[in-house]
């Protein structure tokens, strides 16, 4: 696995640690110090990147901004959100602007790079996936009363329209909990279907992705994800009107 990894990162010894073990596994790596060369750096080339480590204390443009820019010019990129901070409020603002990972400082670069594995393997799949179904019949892997949803094209439809600018765990939130309408999935159960691991109870993770979720389905119809008070969410378009 040859990785190519855009470090964003203006502490040099975490840098200087996070490069060592990434050329441990012969991955290639480029730093960005501040925000506005991270931004700069992904603009200029942004097919080049395969993951992002991004820090979320920056000086001249935060983490947030830049992870809200680099979403802009790519939806899709893997994007790990680095802190020192601790607070449920902003592991769900580093989520909910699109990071699909969120690791809280000090961390262990070994369990760092199984993230990152994991994550990678998710999206080389994903793209394998793709690259089969190019030019074969548009048949869709979930069909509800107005959502249709490919998979391995990552292709989502609301009554023929598609629905843009996913990120990769909005789509699998999407494709997991619209397989079976009307069924409630806790955030325990969303967690190990999506993210495919224990995330160490940080369920707010399943609320911020959620909330982005919905932002982008709500250009379509309403309350089609809906909240189960206590248990978790449930997808429902039973009820919309064409």
């Amino acid at each position: 696995m040859n990785l190519n990894i855009l470090i964003v990162e203006d502490d040099n010894s975490v840098a200087e640690m996070m490069g060592l073990f990434f050329k441990k596994e012969d991955w290639n790596e480029d730093l960005a110090t501040d925000g506005e060369q991270a931004v700069e750096m992904f603009k200029a080339n942004p097919e080049k990147y395969d993951m992002i480590t991004l820090d979320l204390n920056l000086p001249k443009k935060d983490g947030i901004q830049v992870a809200k820019e680099i979403r802009a010019i790519s939806p899709k990129v893997p994007i790990i959100m680095l802190t020192a901070r601790d607070t449920e409020s902003d592991q769900v603002l580093g989520l909910g602007i699109g990071a699909d990972e969120y690791v809280t400082k000090p961390f262990s670069p070994i369990a760092l790079i199984a993230r990152i594995k994991a994550l990678h393997r998710r999206v080389m799949m994903e793209q394998e996936a793709d690259d089969k179904q190019s030019g074969e019949n548009s048949d869709f892997d979930v069909t509800t009363k107005h959502l249709e949803i490919s998979k391995s094209r990552r292709e989502v439809r609301f009554d023929g329209r598609v629905v843009e600018n996913l990120t990769p765990k909005e789509f699998d939130l999407l494709y997991t909990i619209a397989q079976k309408p009307q069924q409630v999935f806790s955030r325990e159960q969303l967690l190990e279907l999506v993210w495919g691991y224990e995330y160490y109870g940080e369920e707010r993770t399943v609320d911020a992705h959620i909330k982005k979720l919905r932002q982008k389905l709500d250009k379509f119809a309403p309350q089609i994800i809906q909240t189960v008070w206590g248990v978790g969410y449930k997808f429902d378009d039973s009820k919309v009107k064409q």
